[in-house]
């Protein structure tokens, strides 16, 4: 089984956090897609043959799309593989974009499940991240796509800035739990390098980011996950039983992917390569019947090191025989290295699977980049 990533590069405008490559200008918008489907073609073999099981829209705002144009690309994907008749669809979208009639457009199209942009339900905080939305949209949004049939949704939520309080982030989470949203993706705001978000605080204009706050709405979000049935499977994703984004889930259990559009991404178990950064450069390099992308042969080291790093975001752990299967001796090593953080209590070993402990999570990056070989 393997998955596809789709990478739509544009928006309505920038959001002042976000590093991801998009445009604002929809001047390329055609030539773009017909690009995404030439590619689709020209990576046809990447993949091996191995039956796809996830379609991932990203971005970006792949919302921008008409649902015309994301039945041709989910066209063409069946066209050249075998695609389970269950596949997980998802697509990225804003909730501003997600009209009555839109929806009734998309439910036409395969696409069933939802990642929607929500990050607050506050429009003072949306003004100061320069979303495109409001909250009532936000609400409306979820409860517009529930009433067409759409119930696999997930909502992105944003904590740690300075403008969230615990008053404002526990209203945040209370309004998920009740408009019923089965699955959250939930993320401490980052200050990327070369955002707007950067600059400001750079320049005074924005106070930085606190550590603690952030930790402590961390803890804050899990407690009440837990107590409203969600299960914290990944550092930054929590669900109700079943609701597991399979696309996201297949990334951290190392599973092959292939990813279309510009700095779309992929892997196949031993290489992985990833497309250029630049919409004019895209299309014209595949036009041309050219990849544009850059491989990398991936070293023991290096999939020693990916597979700790994903592994131990997620509640399934770290299996020392994966370890092995790498190179030998692994897991002994690795075992090694890690006796500060059992005594930390930061991770615990059951069996033969290390996982990280409730306080671990709040130092997953440093515990992971402690292991590494």
């Amino acid at each position: 089984m393997a998955g596809i990533y789709i990478h739509i590069p544009f928006c309505k405008q920038a959001c002042h956090y976000c590093d991801f490559h998009f445009s604002t200008s929809l001047q390329y918008k055609q030539d773009l897609l017909q690009a995404l489907v030439k590619e689709i073609e020209l990576q046809k073999n990447y993949l091996q043959g191995e039956t796809i099981e996830t379609i991932y829209f990203g971005g970006g705002t792949p919302s921008l799309l008409e649902a015309v144009e994301i039945r041709s690309i989910i066209d063409t994907i069946t066209r050249l593989h075998t695609v389970t008749s269950n596949a997980e669809i998802t697509l990225e979208a804003n909730p501003d974009d997600l009209s009555k009639a839109k929806l009734q457009d998309l439910k036409q199209t395969p696409v069933n499940r939802f990642s929607i942009g929500i990050q607050s339900f506050f429009d003072e905080d949306l003004v100061w991240m320069n979303r495109a939305h409001r909250a009532d949209e936000a609400e409306s949004s979820v409860k517009r796509a529930q009433d067409i049939g759409f119930e696999n949704i997930t909502a992105d939520l944003i904590y740690g800035y300075p403008l969230l309080t615990d008053a404002k982030w526990k209203n945040n989470l209370n309004k998920v739990f009740e408009l019923d949203i089965p699955h959250i993706s939930s993320y401490s705001m980052t200050v990327e390098p070369d955002t707007a978000l950067a600059s400001f605080i750079n320049k005074k204009k924005q106070p930085a980011m606190n550590e603690q706050q952030s930790a402590e709405q961390f803890t804050l979000m899990a407690d009440a996950m837990q107590l409203n049935g969600f299960e914290h499977y990944e550092i930054s994703n929590f669900c109700k039983p079943g609701h597991y984004s399979r696309h996201n889930s297949n990334y951290w259990k190392g599973v092959k992917y292939i990813g279309i559009g510009p700095s779309a991404h992929s892997y196949n178990g031993t290489e992985r390569q990833w497309n250029v950064a630049n919409n004019a450069k895209y299309i014209q390099s595949v036009t041309q019947n050219k990849l544009p992308a850059e491989v990398e042969i991936l070293s023991e080291t290096n999939r020693l090191n990916e597979y700790i790093m994903t592994s131990l975001r997620t509640m399934w752990g770290l299996e020392l025989s994966k370890l092995n299967a790498i190179a030998p001796s692994a897991a002994d090593e690795l075992l090694k290295a890690a006796q500060t953080y059992f005594e930390k209590d930061w991770i615990v070993q059951k069996e033969t699977t290390i996982y990280l402990t409730p306080t671990g999570k709040l130092y997953a990056d440093n515990v992971a980049a402690a292991l590494f070989f």
